[in-house]
């Protein structure tokens, strides 16, 4: 592994401008944490100064008057200080703790907020999700992120604080002077440069060592990912519902074994252990080291001043240990703006996520409320190609359909059908042509205003663990009448009776043991008396009963008109038989529609494309029904 990597070639300037927005975007969301971080750091840091000055006082008493007044002022001031300030910090400690149980959640609000104001061509794109699972990736890997900064902030704040008590308290080191005899060489201005000198090029050295050895830990992020993937897969391949029946009947569990166990990126014989075991290794005992010799050549210079008479022996105990401080704290000032360097790079990829733009134009026309519910949708000369690809999904769609319609969209699979209905609620923008709703671009409007005029049943929809009406209300404080009503229409009404709470009874076991496990047909049926209780002009099913079986199929569509009453619908199906249901049929194959009108029209076109794929659906329908007749 080279040891450049990319971390390493931040510029200081964007290192420097990346910590401060992370920073100051912190100080914006959570400015407690800062303010309790801060005077903890404060107390907790200054605490240790006390004793050593005190100490050395009272050292310096008993070997020189031992006036026992004096013992005792010094000894209580002691107690009394320490004592203050010592229950100053646990009650600092506990406030910064307090603070700090809501932090971890911030960054996920973060994050979602983000991914839920965002166009959802944005949303969609595949970079999108592969930037926000290396933030999370990062994060579990060594902490790298965004969280990373506040941490660094208490450790700098810790650092300055300490190198600010203890130059305080070692000052006087170089100021008193030994009075006679060979020993007064230490008076000199060159000997106080020299001290200093030594002092400097051990701080700046261990840290220098330490941040060499980060480095290694930095430049395994993207193994660490690949890592933490394959271990989230295979390592919890058992945990995971949707997988079970398969694992079980088809013994995945040994592949996924076999699998795990043939990754080497965190063993004793993986890279990182290698190089924990050599470079890493090697940098983090230099750094140990060098402390440890600049500790003693501490003790040799304290020890010699005073034993040429420059302070008492209670000195001794304030200065090495105020140097000894001193030399930490700025090893971990310069140590931690190493870390801040090599974070940077993770924090790119961090504001590459949450500066992702906006880009859909975002109108401010109103939505108008007809009684009437009037409403006409053009599709003129519309084309669409998805971002980056060179195919077109959609090519010159032209049509229209009014208030009150039954349209099907059938086509084989890739024909253009969802793309269709993504285009048409607005979640993207047509590459050419223009949709409009009674006559006015579809992108003048608010886009909220927009959204509502349509329900939508999507093939992979989504229930949540909460309560059977809020589900269907989306809403904590839901219409029990209402709900109950659409639920009817949608076929669950019986299924509902045999619910515990009715309405209030919740979905899954997740968060309430009392909770029912449903079927896919029946969290079909919610979804549609969802988009019911919507009651949209609009209601767009696509699959609406992929999860159904014939019988509930059938109801569904015999109750058609009475669910969807003077909505406008669109169905995008598989199952040709629902066309039968539909005013008009649109017939997608390779992004263009190439039939268009009612279902007996479009069969009498017999080199139609209609026809043959009714007919390949119907030929299994026959056969189906002669097994039965036979049986």
């Amino acid at each position: 592994m080279k040891k450049k990597t990319e971390t390493a070639k931040v510029p200081l300037h964007e290192a420097f401008g990346l910590n401060v927005r992370t920073l100051k975007l912190w100080w914006k969301l959570y400015p407690a944490m800062f303010l309790s971080a801060t005077a903890y750091t404060l107390v907790s840091t200054f605490l240790p100064y006390v004793g050593l000055y005190f100490s050395a006082k009272i050292i310096d008493e008993l070997a020189a008057a031992r006036r026992p007044e004096v013992l005792l002022q010094l000894v209580l001031a002691t107690l009394l200080i320490t004592a203050a300030m010592s229950l100053g910090k646990a009650a600092l400690e506990r406030w910064k703790n307090h603070e700090r149980t809501g932090w971890f959640s911030k960054d996920d609000k973060l994050y979602s907020e983000k991914l839920l104001s965002l166009d959802f061509c944005a949303l969609d794109a595949p970079r999108t999700h592969e930037l926000l699972s290396q933030i999370r990736q990062n994060d579990q890997w060594f902490g790298w992120g965004i969280r990373m900064p506040m941490r660094q902030f208490e450790a700098l704040l810790t650092a300055l604080f300490q190198i600010g008590g203890s130059v305080a308290l070692t000052a006087s080191l170089f100021t008193l002077s030994v009075p006679s005899g060979p020993l007064m060489v230490l008076n000199s201005p060159l000997s106080a440069a020299l001290s200093v000198a030594v002092l400097l090029a051990a701080t700046l050295l261990v840290p220098a060592l330490s941040n060499a050895g980060s480095i290694y830990w930095a430049s395994y992020a993207d193994k660490a990912k690949e890592g933490n993937r394959k271990f989230g897969f295979y390592g919890f391949a058992a945990c995971d519902r949707r997988r079970a029946l398969d694992t079980r009947v088809y013994r995945q569990d040994i592949l996924c074994q076999k699998s795990f166990l043939s990754q080497n990126l965190f063993g004793v014989k993986s890279d990182i252990a290698k190089l924990a075991h050599g470079p890493i290794g090697m940098y983090s005992a230099t750094s140990a080291a060098v402390s440890y010799a600049f500790t003693g050549l501490v003790y040799i210079f304290v020890c010699l001043k005073a034993w040429g008479g420059a302070f008492g022996i209670g000195a001794v105990t304030q200065y090495v240990g105020a140097i000894t401080l001193l030399s930490g704290g700025v090893a971990s000032f310069f140590s931690t703006l190493g870390e801040m360097r090599v974070n940077a790079a993770f924090l790119r990829t961090t504001y590459e996520f949450l500066d992702i733009p906006n880009t859909m134009y975002q109108g401010s026309l109103t939505v108008e409320k007809r009684a009437d519910r009037k409403y006409e949708i053009e599709f003129r000369d519309v084309s669409f190609r998805y971002p980056g690809a060179e195919t077109w999904a959609l090519r010159h769609v032209s049509m229209k359909f009014r208030v009150g319609e039954r349209l099907a969209v059938v086509g084989r699979n890739g024909s253009g059908k969802t793309t269709f209905i993504k285009l048409l609620c607005r979640l993207y923008d047509p590459t050419e042509g223009e949709i409009l709703l009674n006559g006015i671009d579809i992108k003048k409007y608010n886009y909220t205003e927009y959204l509502s005029v349509f329900s939508v049943i999507f093939q992979d929809f989504k229930l949540f663990a909460f309560p059977v009406g809020q589900n269907v209300a989306a809403s904590a404080d839901p219409n029990r009448a209402r709900v109950e009503e659409c639920l009817k229409k949608a076929g669950l009404d019986e299924r509902l009776k045999e619910m515990p709470l009715g309405v209030d009874t919740c979905l899954y076991k997740d968060f309430d043991e009392q909770g029912v496990e449903i079927s896919g047909g029946e969290g079909q049926k919610i979804a549609i008396a969802r988009a019911l209780y919507k009651d949209a002009p609009f209601i767009i099913m696509d699959e609406p009963t992929a999860a159904l079986d014939p019988v509930a199929e059938y109801e569904i569509y015999t109750k058609l008109n009475e669910i969807i009453c003077d909505k406008t619908a669109i169905f995008i199906s598989h199952r040709l038989s629902s066309c039968r249901f539909c005013d008009e049929i649109a017939v997608f194959d390779g992004g263009t529609v190439v039939q268009k009108g009612a279902h007996e029209a479009l069969l009498s076109e017999d080199s139609g494309m209609y026809k043959a794929l009714w007919f390949a659906q119907a030929q299994y329908y026959t056969k189906d029904t002669a097994d039965r007749s036979a049986v």
